[in-house]
């Protein structure tokens, strides 16, 4: 996959939530709580060669995300990978109920946006899209684009990351960049079923495609896509735009704070 989207001379390689579940199958299944971390053993030799292939083929990374044993706890980790060998790491926040009951998993505490050569960018993992708090911080610090990796099983779970994910869009002038998994896994209990439709959502303004979309992958069918993203629009967009969701914000009525 990187290799093939080197080919077209991207800035950016984006990989959906837990892209390497399929090595779940490998280990012991007598618990899912077992099964995930068998899988987080093998996040540190993948990041590192991602990291690699970041720098070789000259392009930014985002890892997706893997389980990362750290401190005696599971986290989800998303990494971005810069062509220049430099690694940074976003933690989910916000985790679901499967991810705490039947994984164990704990959620991060920081939130950061990343400064690299094509553009200020964040990371948001699948759920965590669905809190606008989250995204409305990271405007503050001159988001650009922001990715989410996701894994969803069902339709309906799908359209609420992706309706989410375009609502983040508009309110916070940016591009938004989701992928997930297609298929089944039917040794691996809980993401046997995958449903999915990458995507690249835009503002919505005179300056971006009608429907607020860029470009969208085939639902349920696995696939690589390519999208070019123009930031100059997104500067005439802040300053021109027929909407201006960050200037025109009551700072003086509501604010939000990050407390960390």
């Amino acid at each position: 996959f990187v290799d093939t989207v080197s080919d077209y001379q991207s800035d950016f390689i984006l990989f959906p939530e837990f892209f390497n579940a399929p090595l779940m199958a490998l280990g012991p299944q007598s618990s899912q709580t077992e099964a995930i971390r068998h899988l987080a053993s093998y996040t540190d030799e993948i990041l590192n060669a991602m990291s690699r292939m970041a720098v070789e083929y000259n392009a930014n990374i985002i890892t997706g995300s893997m389980p990362l044993h750290k401190d005696g706890h599971i986290y989800n980790a998303a990494y971005l990978c810069h062509r220049s060998g430099r690694v940074d790491e976003q933690l989910k926040i916000h985790i679901t109920p499967h991810e705490k009951n039947d994984w164990v998993i704990r959620g991060g505490d920081k939130l950061d946006v990343f400064e690299t050569d094509a553009g200020r960018v964040g990371i948001l993992i699948c759920y965590d899209v669905e809190f606008p708090e989250l995204s409305r911080l990271m405007a503050e610090k001159g988001l650009q684009i922001l990715f989410v990796p996701f894994w969803t099983d069902t339709k309906n779970s799908y359209l609420r990351v992706r309706h989410c994910a375009h609502a983040r869009a508009i309110e916070n002038e940016c591009y938004v960049v989701i992928a997930g998994s297609v298929g089944n896994l039917p040794d691996v209990e809980s993401l046997d079923v995958q449903y999915s439709q990458s995507a690249v959502l835009t503002p919505s303004d005179f300056s971006f495609p009608h429907d607020a979309l860029l470009s969208e992958a085939t639902p349920n069918t696995e696939m690589l896509m390519f999208s070019d993203l123009d930031m100059d629009k997104l500067r005439i967009l802040h300053n021109e735009g027929s909407v201006r969701n960050l200037k025109d914000r009551r700072n003086d009525l509501y604010q939000v704070m990050l407390k960390k």
